[in-house]
């Protein structure tokens, strides 16, 4: 019994709650590459992104989460692109990494119109460390041993439709079922006890409304499921001053309210922040969450920027 119970500690680590199983972002809209590959087929350059997230601040064994991601688009008419995505997520005594191969191949409707199908393929390699536990009687856990380096893949699909105003995506970043954890790993057990990767839908849309010469004003949304659990959503609201400065607030349906700021350095670089108040009651025994995020585009000298990337 107290076996189960401490797996299913674990267990809920893992899955963060009921419908985290996959790492959450707060400025989604700039990080998009990693729930939807389609979306690296509406960059018109180089581009390379790094994010950094820490979940829960105080809290011990709270989620960490760091993403690396590159696009470059491919050809004449840049209809197809490559990219590369990595994603490191550490929660308790479970770190998982994950590197992926991102293509997408767009239909160009106009100028600033294009519709991307995308596919996803690589690794994930899984670690849990069960040293890292407080164990209060070892008797029982004397027959855990750790998962160190399990290589399992991941296929990936999305679609991706973009103007220079707005876009909407649908995508499931993993088709596979792989499983962490089963009762195999624990020669203690007869009982079956298995963790298994859920499949995630995301859909996601945002758009970009003129209030007047100076500011502009983006909504953004993300829904997330994942079956077995709630349905996920979050609203964002941002306003952007003078295409440089952005302010914005977002409400994660149940989970927490969010503030963000970002500046728009140059045409090629972006810096944004942002901060999770959590609206359970794990924030009495938290200092909030945090995230920063860097953006950088490469542009020909012969390209000319028509407008800044909102998205």
């Amino acid at each position: 019994m107290k076996y189960y119970l401490l797996f299913l500690l674990v267990f809920v680590s893992v899955n963060l709650s009921f419908s985290q199983q996959d790492p959450q972002y707060t400025q989604y809209m700039y990080n998009t590459q990693v729930v939807n590959p389609g979306y690296i087929g509406s960059k018109d350059a180089l581009g390379f992104g790094l994010l950094y997230r820490t979940q829960w601040a105080g809290f011990e064994g709270a989620p960490n989460t760091g993403t690396l991601t590159f696009n470059l688009p491919l050809g004449e008419l840049k209809r197809s692109a490559i990219g590369l995505s990595i994603v490191n997520d550490e929660i308790g005594p479970t770190v998982e990494t994950n590197f992926v191969i991102d293509y997408a191949y767009s239909l160009l409707f106009s100028d600033v119109s294009k519709l991307s199908f995308g596919v996803k393929g690589g690794i994930n390699i899984f670690n849990i460390d069960y040293n890292k536990l407080n164990i209060y009687d070892n008797s029982d856990w004397q027959f855990l041993e750790n998962i160190d380096r399990k290589i399992q893949p991941q296929v990936g699909v999305g679609i991706y439709y973009n103007t220079d105003r707005m876009y909407l995506g649908l995508s499931v970043p993993n088709f596979l079922n792989t499983k962490h954890y089963n009762s195999n790993d624990v020669s203690s057990t007869n009982e079956d006890a298995i963790a298994i990767e859920r499949l995630h839908y995301f859909f996601i849309a945002g758009y970009v409304f003129n209030i007047s010469d100076h500011v502009k004003f983006k909504p953004a949304t993300m829904l997330k499921w994942v079956n077995g659990s709630p349905l996920q959503a979050d609203v964002s609201a941002n306003f952007l001053f003078n295409d440089k400065f952005t302010l914005g607030a977002a409400y994660r349906w149940d989970a927490a309210v969010s503030a963000m700021a970002g500046f728009q350095i140059s045409n090629q670089f972006f810096v944004g922040m942002g901060y999770d108040f959590q609206t359970t009651e794990i924030e009495k025994q938290s200092n909030g969450s945090y995230e920063i995020i860097l953006r950088f585009d490469v542009f020909n000298k012969t390209e000319r920027i028509l407008t800044p990337r909102f998205f």
